[in-house]
């Protein structure tokens, strides 16, 4: 498998240390990753900075690092709009295009996409049509570059992976793959091992973060007792340390025939703070876990 260390552990979003692209290119490869994958969207990636210098500038930056890019990682919610009139599915059809154009000019092949959250008042399969079709535009839009989409499975839309699997198979194009992660199969029950194995001939890419369960209560003085609150709280912790059951995940892909790109991620606030000392941290440790369980 590919390291890979996705540029949104330092981007500051969740109050965290952050770095601009070039110092996380050279962090990246000091921590000793194979490649990154790029946030497609500001402080990193955002189509409306990538001017051909700055394209340019981030090619010397990973060719002076020995590091390559694998992946961007495109911001979707394909949910129908509230508002009819204003176009937001073509925007981000036209945004995932430039998304493609950007890995194929940086030499990634793969860009990650999600799917849509639940819609009140929309029928489900309306929805799913919906989806399908603009899927299938995307990646229409993204072979001109060589480029494959990998969904996510994060959003509402085909978050089960069963499901998953027959959204895959509606969409139809053969530049249209998985990105699958153990942390939504694992926080809703699937068994981690059959799901990674069933699902790993259709995954060019996983992105991975470990966390604890943090169970919820509320306080019933009427009943002087607690009630239990769904679903848990979870929280991201080092690579190893959490609940995910991460080698029958990777002993599942890998028996499933994948070997394509591991990223790791630290998209929420984690255990010790988002000091840059911490983040380096569980950076390190991912790559130590991994290249560990694959002796």
């Amino acid at each position: 498998m590919k390291l890979s260390l996705f540029s949104v552990s330092y981007a500051g979003y969740w109050g965290q240390d952050k770095l601009d692209l070039s110092e996380f290119v050279a962090r990246a490869s000091r921590l000793g990753y194979d490649a990154v994958m790029l946030a497609g969207k500001r402080p990193h990636l955002s189509a409306l900075d990538a001017v051909p210098e700055r394209v340019a500038a981030i090619k010397r930056d990973l060719a002076d690092h020995s590091i390559s890019c694998a992946a961007v990682a495109a911001y979707t919610d394909l949910s129908p709009a509230a508002a009819v009139e204003i176009p937001y599915v073509e925007m981000q059809i036209a945004y995932v295009e430039s998304m493609a154009r950007l890995a194929a000019e940086l030499d990634a092949s793969v860009v990650r996409v999600f799917t849509a959250y639940e819609s009140a008042g929309h029928s489900p399969y309306a929805v799913w049509n919906g989806v399908v079709t603009a899927l299938r535009e995307m990646c229409d839009r993204a072979a001109a570059y060589h480029v494959t989409l990998a969904i996510q499975n994060h959003h509402d839309l085909a978050v089960h992976s069963d499901v998953l699997l027959e959204l895959l198979d509606d969409v139809d194009r053969p530049n249209c793959r998985l990105g699958f992660d153990a942390w939504s199969p694992a926080l809703r029950g699937e068994d981690l091992y059959e799901a990674a194995k069933k699902m790993a001939p259709h995954t060019v890419m996983t992105t991975n973060a470990d966390y604890v369960r943090l169970p919820r209560f509320r306080y019933r003085p009427e009943l002087i007792n607690y009630e239990k609150c769904e679903p848990d709280m979870v929280r991201a912790v080092k690579f190893g340390d959490g609940f995910i059951d991460y080698p029958a995940f990777f002993r599942g892909l890998k028996e499933g025939g994948f070997d394509g790109i591991a990223n790791y991620e630290m998209c929420s606030p984690i255990r010790g703070g988002g000091g840059f000392t911490n983040l380096d941290a569980y950076a390190a440790a991912y790559v130590e876990w991994m290249r560990r369980a694959g002796e």
